[in-house]
């Protein structure tokens, strides 16, 4: 078995869970429960995991993962009050708020 995704958000891992069975790699979750241990552990050691049972499917469950969660394929969308370019992540314009326009 190898890890291949991890996240504070057990939301997060549930969705790439998903994704996963549905191209048919199985996967199990590790630290689905322990939340409770934060103050004995480290918070980051008890972060839900995700792991793909057959070792040789885990480069294809990365790349699913990343496709999924990578807004990387958006495009950057252009600032009309200071003109900045912006990352397709941000609803407000990084140098001066104005909102993101509609069609962006």
């Amino acid at each position: 078995m190898k890890l291949v995704y991890t996240h504070e958000n057990r939301l997060f891992v549930s969705n790439a869970h998903n994704l996963l069975e549905q191209a048919g790699i199985h996967c199990v979750w590790k630290n689905e429960f322990a939340a409770s241990a934060i103050g004995e552990l480290a918070p980051i050691s008890s972060w839900p995991e995700l792991w793909v049972v057959n070792d040789a499917q885990h480069e294809r469950a990365a790349v699913i993962i990343e496709n999924a969660f990578s807004q990387s394929h958006l495009p950057q969308w252009f600032c009309s009050q200071c003109q900045e370019i912006n990352e397709p992540a941000f609803d407000y314009c990084w140098s001066c708020q104005s909102e993101k326009p509609e069609s962006s």
